[in-house]
């Protein structure tokens, strides 16, 4: 009788080492056939010393059980990103960009058809459709292009911004070429160019295209050694024509909270130079500023940069986090008298080149909850008309940026869809410092296939194509412009057999009802723990 379990024990060891089995019998075979066979050896021979190193090694299981054979494995788990993108999933599937997402960007960028056939593909009954509010009598006489000043009367030199425009990435994170690029393009369509917290680097310059210099906890391009504010070397830098804002990061939406450090070994000549910091050593960003620790504090730093910066606009950017720290500025704002240019709200949706995991997916409030309160903290504060609102995270269309202003925002960044442009092909390497496109990367050979004036083309087109396609969503609602546009004019589906305008589903404040009436709002008690002295909840 046939013993089951020994013949299935025995069929398992032959299926482990059937590979490298009939690879020696093959090589063998190879050697003893000679002549033109024998150059088989070349690829035989490599397989079959790879399996006796597998099967001898220590310090992986699966090889040691597995010779060769468990490298397949591996070799699609390499794979799984690109057969996923380009097989598996349907065009509304993918994440964090879906295919038809990263085609729209695509073709803008590329002066391509943009238009969609046969229809959506979206289940308009489902909670993924919303949508914007047409008008019967469309306004074609609506303008043709729109500016947002952006500078309270404590500004002396406010900026003129396009409603959208380049979000903060860092030379160091972005490739050279990739840096020069997105500057280029900015040049190019005259919108502005976010540095990132990694300092301005000589790319940022070559091109001329506006920027926005943003300052994290570790104060690159304005600090000493010991990672402290360096008040001279930010006047020097800060009053540089090219520079036409000053952003203090406070948190971004990927990494909330989260500081970093950049190994010596990374730390280049050339990273170093834009960071202000020595050259191979450890390059740390703190959590936390330690320019001031509480919202009053933050104000008065905020107009002594606006001061050394010759009177640019100075603002800050974050993703809300507790409510009560934005009531705290607020209060902050109303106490010393000292005004914020403007407000940079990040969504938790937002990117980053590498993060932890729990922060991305469980830190951090969404973009649209962020931006409804603090459009809600500056209008019932009686601030919004004062203090402008900017909004980014995959932000990619126009009407994504219909929708966020019409939530409160002025104008809108974009970090992702802009390097898609660049020919980002969602590859998902970002942090291994191999990216295939050159742009994520401080490889010079991968960044040689990037070719700015090319891709500065793409940039300026699809920032243009994108503004035209919020026109024509105004155009279509009947409005003058996109500020016209409401709560009321954005639908949002609360489940298969209703749906609601959103000021009907979020609370939005009225102008001045927080220093009138707070208690009567759904952000009391954040409104009462919040104080100007201090972040933290009283």
């Amino acid at each position: 009788m046939i013993n089951v379990k020994r013949w299935h024990a025995s069929a398992n060891v032959a299926a482990r080492f059937a590979l490298p089995v009939v690879l020696f019998v093959f090589s063998v075979l190879l050697a003893w056939a000679g002549g033109f066979w024998r150059w088989g050896l070349v690829l035989t021979l490599p397989l079959l010393l790879t399996a006796v190193w597998d099967f001898f090694q220590r310090k992986h299981t699966l090889r040691r059980n597995y010779p060769l054979l468990s490298r397949v494995r591996w070799l699609m788990e390499d794979l799984r990103p690109y057969a996923r993108a380009y097989v598996v999933e349907s065009d509304l599937e993918g994440r964090p960009f879906n295919h038809d997402e990263r085609a729209l960007v695509y073709a803008r960028a590329k002066g391509e058809l943009d238009s969609h056939p046969f229809g959506t593909e979206l289940d308009v009954y489902s909670d993924e459709y919303e949508w914007l509010a047409h008008s019967i009598v469309p306004n074609e006489e609506a303008p043709k292009e729109w500016r947002v000043n952006v500078g309270t009367s404590q500004c002396s030199k406010p900026y003129a911004a396009a409603l959208l425009n380049i979000s903060a990435m860092s030379f160091g994170s972005l490739s050279a070429n990739a840096i020069r690029a997105l500057n280029k393009g900015a040049a190019l369509g005259n919108f502005y160019h976010d540095t990132g917290e990694g300092g301005l680097s000589r790319h940022h310059r070559e091109y001329g295209g506006d920027l926005v210099w943003e300052l994290g906890s570790g104060y690159f391009g304005c600090c000493d050694e010991k990672g402290v504010f360096d008040a001279g070397k930010f006047a020097d830098t800060a009053q540089l024509d090219q520079i036409r804002m000053v952003e203090i990061k406070l948190s971004q939406g990927a990494k909330p909270g989260h500081g970093g450090v950049l190994p010596g070994a990374k730390v280049s000549a050339e990273i170093a130079a834009a960071r202000g910091v020595p050259q191979g050593k450890d390059c740390v960003s703190p959590a936390a500023h330690s320019t001031f620790s509480t919202p009053i504090e933050m104000l008065e730093w905020a107009a002594k940069l606006r001061e050394m910066s010759g009177g640019k606009p100075v603002g800050i950017k974050l993703c809300v986090g507790q409510p009560h720290e934005v009531f705290a500025v607020m209060k902050a704002m109303l106490k010393t008298g000292i005004r914020l240019d403007y407000i940079v709200v990040d969504g938790a949706e937002g990117g980053t080149g590498a993060a932890p995991v729990e922060l991305s997916n469980r830190v951090g409030m969404p973009l649209r909850e962020g931006l409804i309160l603090v459009r809600n903290a500056l209008v019932g504060c009686g601030l919004k008309d004062e203090i402008k609102l900017g909004a980014s995270g995959k932000v990619h269309s126009g009407a994504g940026l219909a929708m966020n202003i019409g939530l409160g925002a002025d104008w809108c960044n974009s970090a992702r869809a802009m390097m898609f442009a660049l020919g980002c092909v969602q590859s998902m390497r970002c942090h291994e410092d191999t990216c295939p496109t050159g742009i994520a990367t401080q490889d010079a050979t991968r960044q040689r296939g990037l070719v700015v004036p090319d891709k500065a083309e793409r940039v300026a087109r699809f920032q243009r194509q994108t503004l035209r396609a919020l026109r024509e969503i105004v155009v279509a609602m009947g409005l003058e412009t996109p500020w016209q546009i409401t709560p009321a004019h954005i639908n949002e589906r609360t489940n298969s057999a209703r749906a609601d305008p959103v000021d009907r589903i979020y609370g939005f404040l009225s102008e001045g009802i927080l220093l009138s009436d707070p208690g009567e709002t759904h952000y009391a008690r954040y409104w009462d723990a919040a104080s100007a002295d201090s972040f933290r909840a009283s």
